[in-house]
């Protein structure tokens, strides 16, 4: 089970969502050099969230209070995946 932020460098594909579709799956690279598929949280719930920049007053309060919240979120099944275009 996967319990952390994973920071992701995107890679687009542009598509057009409404509330209530299936997202459609993904692969991009974390900050560790893994790859991420959306197909691997199969089962679980994801949040999937976007930043713009790393280390700015908003973005870093956002992202703290997700880790502040990790637990309830892993009772939920829920993993949260950040992504941003910085390095």
């Amino acid at each position: 089970m996967i319990t952390q932020f994973l920071l992701l460098a995107l890679t687009y594909i542009m598509v057009t969502l409404n509330v209530g579709d299936t997202a459609p799956n993904f692969k991009v690279v974390s900050t560790d050099g893994t790859i991420i598929s959306l197909d691997q949280y199969k089962g679980k719930n994801v949040i999937l969230y976007f930043y713009p920049e790393d280390m700015t007053g908003g973005c870093t309060f956002e992202a703290c209070s997700f880790r502040d919240d990790k637990a309830k979120f892993e009772v939920l099944n829920t993993v949260i995946l950040g992504v941003s275009l910085d390095d």
